[in-house]
């Protein structure tokens, strides 16, 4: 029979009917199958999952796996086996092996003599004993079977040596299993693709979407506040996210920006001078070699730029000093140093003067460098600058 339908049969349901007609019974693995895995939850919701826990006795070589509800999927055909564990099952490892220690799987397992021939029909818990070796590795899972914990069993381990250390050689392996829609809550292990695009898990308090070929963090979503390291490269123009270093940020198409722009300062105390009555960055008798700053275009595409310094003409009253921007975008000049725009001071004592520009019709998210420009208005008279500064602020 290709097509099924439970209680609905006129010569009676088989158990076979049962299991591959289970719609919506767990998480989807494909268009018919199911996911594996023991039911979520515990008292109070304290846990993620608490069913079939491996309680190992302290000192020895026996265990308990405690009560739980699982399901295990096989084959289309042959379905899936939901089964409950009602009472606590006993389980005895046995003892090491005097040279090397082995590994041993504690698994569900379903026998059913209709497929496997074995003369049973039961599920069961029961210990899959593994090979001992240098280098032990877990022994093949039985079909049909469900793993729940690895139990790394020492060299020589008995109850009269100290049995088994279960903190160290217990590890859980227990997936986790949901109705169709649920929310699957599973490990930071778990590398099992989602069912369908749009179906949800929670790992490690983090909850994550799957888009057809990977398993996304929500906040990747529209309208999510990234948390700090999820995402290098944002989802869409307009994404938030906070960085590492506290700072709220805003994804242009192509980077991650400040989202609140800060204005930016650079300057220098060291004075120097010049004779040039061209615009030069580079001054005499100054370590600074340019004084430049560069900054990042707001989502307004406009700045106001600051500068200025303190500044003297030598032996003259009637030279001008005049301090002005570059700015270029790469290699490009957007603005070329200019009288028009520039701080001028003249006369033998220092002077404190500053201007202020506005710089508009900039690229958003682009990367602009402002340079201080210097000249004098003689070539005879040495203008000097000294506490220089250029500030660059956004405009909303």
């Amino acid at each position: 029979m290709t097509v099924r339908s439970a209680w609905l049969s006129p010569n009676s349901q088989t158990r076979e009917d049962t299991r591959v007609t289970q719609i919506g019974a767990v998480t989807p693995v494909t268009d018919i199958k199911g996911r594996s895995g023991v039911l979520p939850g515990s008292a109070n919701g304290q846990y993620r999952v608490t069913g079939l826990w491996l309680n190992g006795t302290t000192g020895g070589m026996t265990a308990t796996v405690g009560v739980g509800r699982a399901v295990v999927q096989t084959s289309v055909a042959r379905g899936a086996y939901p089964v409950a564990v009602t009472e606590p099952v006993p389980l005895t490892f046995e003892a090491g092996d005097p040279q090397f220690g082995r590994i041993d799987l504690v698994v569900l397992r379903i026998y059913d003599n209709d497929y496997d021939g074995s003369g049973r029909t039961e599920a069961v818990v029961e210990i899959v004993k593994g090979a001992p070796a240098d280098v032990p590795a877990a022994p093949a899972t039985p079909d049909a079977s469900l793993v729940l914990f690895t139990v790394a069993v020492a060299k020589n381990a008995a109850a009269g040596t100290g049995g088994i250390d279960w903190d160290s050689a217990r590890v859980d392996l227990r997936p986790t299993t949901v109705p169709v829609g649920g929310i699957l809550p599973t490990r930071s292990d778990d590398t099992a693709p989602g069912g369908y695009p749009g179906h949800y898990r929670d790992v490690n308090n983090t909850l994550q979407r799957w888009d057809s070929t990977a398993w996304v963090a929500y906040p990747k979503g529209i309208g999510g506040l990234v948390p700090a390291g999820v995402l290098t490269t944002g989802g869409y123009t307009g994404q938030y996210r906070d960085s590492a270093a506290g700072q709220l940020q805003r994804w242009s198409g192509a980077a991650w920006l400040p989202a609140v722009p800060g204005p930016a300062f650079a300057s220098s105390l060291d004075a120097g001078y010049t004779a040039s009555t061209t615009y030069t960055a580079a001054l005499v008798d100054t370590s600074v070699a340019a004084l430049t700053l560069t900054f990042v275009a707001p989502p307004s595409g406009a700045v106001i730029i600051s500068l200025g310094a303190r500044m003297a003409t030598t032996s003259s009253e009637s030279v001008s000093a005049h301090m002005s921007p570059q700015v270029t975008l790469g290699t490009t000049v957007i603005w070329a140093a200019d009288d028009e725009r520039a701080a001028s001071g003249s006369g033998a004592l220092y002077k404190s003067v500053s201007t202020q520009l506005r710089l508009g019709s900039l690229t958003v998210g682009s990367t602009y460098t402002i340079t201080a420009m210097h000249r004098s208005s003689s070539a005879t008279v040495n203008a000097w600058f000294d506490n220089l500064f250029i500030r660059v602020d956004p405009i909303a």
